[in-house]
């Protein structure tokens, strides 16, 4: 289903898992989804987002910079025909929340025992909050 993360169409409480992956750094107000999210769960009901987040170890910052503004708009560029897009994605990664401020941000929004997992060195994350 495709809607607006900011305004779900559901009543409250209608599900036992929530789960966004790779969209959360394109909401306009992440506060407002994250609300959304939480508003939505049940009682022990679940949220789960997986997002690009910030590299830990900073001997990889380099390199990963390096791919991330020089390479990947070039391979968007010769794959897909469109380096703005893979430009846009490398910023928009950048602008997002890294871990410790997201999981703060899940907290605020009213969901408890909130935590993530790094995922290749932190590349991604998968983020954890509980509706108590």
């Amino acid at each position: 289903m495709q809607c607006n993360a900011e305004k779900l169409p559901f009543p409250d409480g209608s599900f036992d898992l929530v789960t966004m992956a790779f969209g959360l750094r394109n909401v306009t107000d992440k506060d407002a989804a994250l609300r959304e999210i939480a508003r939505v769960l049940r009682v022990g009901g679940q949220a789960r987002v997986l997002e690009f987040s910030e590299v830990q170890a900073e001997w990889f910052r380099p390199l990963y910079d390096f791919h991330s503004f020089k390479v990947l708009p070039r391979l968007g560029s010769l794959f897909a025909g469109d380096p703005a897009s893979y430009q846009y994605l490398t910023e928009s990664i950048r602008k997002h929340p890294p871990q410790e401020q997201l999981q703060a941000m899940m907290e605020d929004a009213g969901l408890s025992r909130c935590g993530h997992v790094n995922l290749s060195g932190g590349i991604v994350a998968v983020h954890t909050g509980y509706k108590v």
